[in-house]
């Protein structure tokens, strides 16, 4: 990477960052609309952080027309989400096929082998334009997101189409512990057995990776838990939280197929009103909102988030109202300088859609 002029440019920002707006309710801001020639979804999968210096980046599947293979964009805003532009673009540079699917943005909390602590990473699968195949793979960013480096292949898969029997991998979500980094996803290569399961791999370096381990999966081979996340909790538990694809869901009364979300293996998400959220879970900890600080959860299937400010005990779940639509797999960031505020970044609806854009939304808790 050429990181001179980028270093100082960083610089630069982070002394402004710093100094500047403070996090403060949004609804609805649009962060990036797709130009016309984009193609079916257009734009999906949104992901947001936060830097050190209180700068926040944001990227998603971004379906620009091809050729070129398409890459995921990284837009900055220095004033809490407000305003937004563009400062670079992660090409797939080791298999130049494109990176196409489900990337997830992830700031090393400390030291990983050679990456300091601050090193910015990107996660997401480089997919040909025919889904081909899958691979997952690993970007790292020294100078907050302005250039970026290929740093390893995590995993590859087959064809890029989620039906039982076929062998892609999905759904990257980045996690450091004890000066490891855990990188999970969904794993449907152990296809005789199962349509789908969770698992991760870790890795004491970013380059060299661990044995894959399982971590969910179920004998009924229809069943598919998906889109893992994970956050830590004050009393040094992690709370996982994923889809659970044929899961028992107490809503669904006819036997349809549905995606419950599940947490820690636990009967389904259910809140003090009887309401099951469906789909694409993602999961946060706020220390604001209690004695024990809050877990947010966001759903596909809804406007709303729930909350539950009791460590996930089962009946402690509450929905509540945001002003951000519905999105397949919204992401949730919650602010350093102020933790009882959280951003909700989605990227519109599964195709075919014509109309979606980036939103973002900022909540206080």
């Amino acid at each position: 990477m050429v990181r001179s002029l980028s270093l100082a440019l960083a610089a630069s920002s982070s002394l402004s960052s710093l100094v500047g707006a403070v996090p403060t309710a949004l609804a609805n801001v649009t962060l990036f609309t797709p130009p016309s020639d984009y193609t079916d979804p257009r734009v999906l999968y949104a992901r947001a952080v936060q830097l050190p210096n209180n700068d926040l980046l944001a990227t998603w599947e971004n379906y620009s027309p091809e050729p070129p293979p398409v890459y995921f964009p990284i837009y900055r805003s220095t004033d809490s989400g407000a305003t937004w532009a563009e400062i670079a673009r992660v090409q797939d540079a080791a298999l130049g096929v494109g990176l196409r699917y489900q990337p997830q943005l992830y700031v090393l909390p400390e030291a990983v082998g050679d990456f300091a602590a601050g090193t910015l990473l990107l996660a997401g699968s480089a997919i040909p334009t025919d889904l081909s195949s899958t691979m997952l793979e690993l970007y790292a960013s020294a100078d907050q997101g302005l250039t970026w480096e290929f740093v390893s292949h995590v995993a590859s898969g087959g064809r890029a189409v989620p039906d039982n029997g076929l062998t892609p991998v999905w759904e990257p979500f980045l996690l450091a512990r004890e000066g490891r980094l855990i990188y999970y996803y969904s794993d449907q290569r152990d296809n005789a057995t199962y349509g789908q399961k969770l698992v991760h791999q870790t890795t004491s370096d970013l380059r060299v990776w661990d044995a894959l381990v399982d971590d969910v999966a179920y004998p009924t081979y229809t069943d598919r838990p998906g889109m893992p996340t994970v956050a830590l909790l004050p009393n040094g538990q992690y709370i996982y939280v994923y889809e659970y694809g044929g899961g028992p869901n107490p809503k669904t009364t006819d036997g349809s197929y549905s995606f419950p979300v599940f947490y820690r293996r636990t009967p389904p998400l259910v809140t003090t009103g009887g309401d099951v959220p469906t789909g694409s879970p993602y999961v946060v900890w706020t220390p604001a909102g209690g004695e024990d600080g809050t877990i947010i959860v966001s759903s596909g299937c809804c406007s709303e988030v729930y909350m539950n400010r009791a460590l996930g005990a089962e009946d402690a779940w509450e929905k509540v109202a945001t002003p951000a639509g519905s999105s397949y797999t919204r992401s949730l960031m919650v602010f350093q300088e102020d933790p009882s505020y959280v951003l909700i970044a989605g990227g519109g609806k599964l195709p075919p859609s014509t109309t979606n854009s980036v939103q973002i939304s900022v909540i206080k808790v």
